[in-house]
């Protein structure tokens, strides 16, 4: 087993004048976390993974509730592909065949997304690809003709870019109040950037992914994480930042999977976060919606979606085994301290201010960062295995 040149050169530092009781203490226990310390142990090493939570998983965390596994933080699809990763992960846990196939709906009307032939059908009424290029070529260019009129050769904002991309009847009935509710910003006042592209298929696919693999663990997400720590030592509901001292006299290296910036005790500012609450109901209906997933995107609802969590793991007429159901209405929001962060605010200023911070990351020899937060970027969950197993040249 080779380690990464940054693990060597600490293990091997005889500037230790004791010897601790671990090799890594992995602070957090979320998907990287977890992941690190099922390699490192896999590998002889000693770790102690920590979490403020009372649970592990991070935001993978299942509840069990009426005999179906709620994601308690949002909806989360593996999907990924490197077949090393989807090797890895189911063995750990074996993964179902989950097709993420989400639906808009847009006052009362349901619209197939990706954007693909259904979509179209159901916008504009058209039956083959050669109409739907020429409908959206139609609006793409009166946005041009607009942005002309008005002097302007790029786009200045996001409702530029995407008016550019999709053209008006997308945007403005699956697009527009969807992602205003997720910013909690108007489109035209968000950077253009931040929507660099929305696929179109001129096909009739609502798989949403193009990945070749994808899936939900059987039995929950809780399985994978209970395999990737099978045999680690935990600690929940304990806060690295009470006693950093102690934690760090405790191991020979730390991976720090927390905010980046907190770690720095904020020296250079705080970064910006948006957060996700959820509104959780138990029905008296086997069936409440037919999909896990259904996007509002209408700006007059406030929530951006429902999640309908038995529809993850129980397909066709196994739905209805289960005579009640479990559904989530999701509603982003800004973040506040004491708040769980999900998302980094991609603007020029927190984008700056999180290129200083992992400036003085990358000079703290005894600490890994990884992870969403560690490194202020969105990561999908099979990337974040991808970059745990980099650690590690099997």
């Amino acid at each position: 087993m080779n380690f990464h040149p940054s693990i060597l050169k600490f293990l091997n530092s005889s500037s230790i004048s004791h010897m601790p009781k671990y090799d890594f203490l992995i602070v957090g226990a979320g998907l990287f976390g977890c992941t690190f310390a099922h390699l490192a142990h896999r590998s002889g090493k000693r770790c102690l993974v920590i979490d403020k939570r009372p649970h592990v998983g991070g935001n993978l965390y299942c509840k069990q509730i009426e005999g179906i596994n709620v994601h308690m933080y949002g909806a989360h699809i593996f999907h990924t592909s490197n077949r090393e990763v989807w090797d890895f992960v189911n063995s750990i846990v074996p993964f179902n065949r989950y097709t993420n196939s989400p639906v808009a709906n847009y006052k009362g009307r349901l619209y197939n997304l990706p954007f693909n032939m259904n979509t179209f059908y159901q916008m504009w009424g058209v039956l083959t690809p050669a109409e739907a290029e020429a409908k959206v070529e139609e609006q793409r260019q009166e946005a041009v003709d607009a942005m002309r009129r008005a002097g302007v050769s790029e786009p200045r904002n996001l409702e530029e870019q995407a008016l550019l991309l999709v053209g008006r009847d997308i945007y403005e009935q699956l697009v527009k109040g969807y992602t205003e509710k997720q910013w909690g910003r108007r489109c035209d006042e968000l950077p253009a950037f931040i929507i660099r592209r929305l696929p179109l298929r001129f096909v009739f696919d609502n798989n949403y992914f193009n990945d070749s693999y994808q899936g939900v663990p059987i039995g929950g997400y809780n399985k994978l994480i209970d395999g990737l720590l099978e045999g680690v030592e935990t600690l929940t509901g304990t806060d690295y930042f009470s006693n950093r001292a102690h934690w760090h006299s405790a191991a020979r290296q730390i991976v720090f999977t927390g905010k980046v910036d907190e770690y720095f005790d904020y020296r250079m500012g705080r970064l910006e976060y948006r957060t996700v609450s959820f509104e959780q109901q138990t029905l008296d209906t086997p069936n409440y919606q037919g999909n896990a997933v259904v996007n509002y995107t209408e700006a007059e609802v406030p929530y951006t979606r429902i999640i309908e969590h038995k529809h993850f793991e129980s397909f066709g007429q196994a739905v209805y085994d289960n005579p009640r159901t479990v559904i989530s209405k999701e509603y982003s929001t800004e973040w506040a301290p004491g708040m769980e962060p999900y998302y980094p605010v991609n603007d020029g200023r927190n984008n700056r201010l999180a290129g200083q911070y992992r400036e003085l990351a990358a000079n703290e020899a005894e600490v890994i960062f990884g992870g969403r937060l560690a490194e202020y970027r969105y990561y999908d969950m099979a990337p974040i295995v991808e970059k745990a197993m980099k650690r590690f040249e099997v």
